[in-house]
């Protein structure tokens, strides 16, 4: 079929950069073969974090399914803009971003809200290095713990962060109602089904990473910004302009 004419009557777009999404370009994009990497964050300074303690599971979890992972501590992270992008904390959270396919983010819920030290790790990450964006296109889960009933405030904050980060957020979720009940004396998770669900989510994620990784270039290109410079990309974006 003929497509040099399906823009005639599409004057506000540039021909040379409308795309036509095909299948055949999702099928030729390679295959990945090393292990899915993530970063995990939590949200909590505590000695016994229940976050923590839940992100931890999550990594031996994502570990037992073949993945590489990293946990980050936020013990030492300064407030967002309270120090320079070179401050050590700062430059390892980045580092870090920039080499996950995917992350968890797990926080407690305080306040009806995701803590104050999980959404500085987030706004630490920068939306552009240039003209990338070190979060476009990865995948990401989204876990939060109680002290008292089950609620799903935190988690959908951080499904709103999500996208705004560009990230492919999965489906499921946890939430896990009176974490102090569910941590044996050494930190590990006991046996419910808010560990069956834990199971569930890092198995979802390690399977939508293993599914777009290779595609995300693909999956997020946007038209707009192809006719943007980097130059103006990253003015835009730049967070530190507003």
């Amino acid at each position: 079929m003929d497509h040099s004419s399906d823009t005639h009557d599409l004057p506000n777009l540039d021909p040379a950069l409308f795309d036509r999404p095909t299948g055949a370009r999702f099928r030729g994009a390679g295959h990945s073969t090393h292990a899915p990497r993530f970063l995990l964050l939590y949200g909590s300074l505590r000695e016994r974090s229940f976050s923590k303690l839940l992100t931890l599971e999550a990594a031996r979890l994502l570990q037992a399914m073949g993945a590489e992972t990293r946990v980050f501590d936020p013990t030492g992270l300064p407030l967002t803009d309270g120090a320079p992008d070179t401050h050590p904390k700062v430059a390892e959270l980045r580092e870090a971003a920039a080499w996950a396919e995917g992350m968890v983010w797990t926080s407690p819920e305080r306040h009806g809200a995701m803590t104050g030290i999980l959404k500085a790790q987030i706004d630490w990450i920068p939306l552009s290095v240039g003209a990338v964006r070190p979060t476009q296109g990865k995948t990401l889960a989204v876990m939060e713990v109680s002290g008292g009933s089950q609620s799903f405030n935190a988690v959908n904050q951080m499904r709103v962060l999500g996208r705004w980060m560009r990230m492919i957020t999965i489906p499921n979720q946890s939430s896990v109602a009176k974490a102090f009940m569910e941590f044996d004396e050494a930190g590990r998770m006991k046996p419910s089904a808010y560990y069956e669900r834990v199971v569930d989510v890092m198995e979802e994620l390690v399977k939508f990473t293993l599914l777009t990784r290779d595609v995300a270039p693909n999956l997020v290109a946007r038209y707009s910004e192809r006719r943007e410079s980097a130059a103006e990309l990253s003015k835009r974006v730049n967070q530190r302009a507003i």
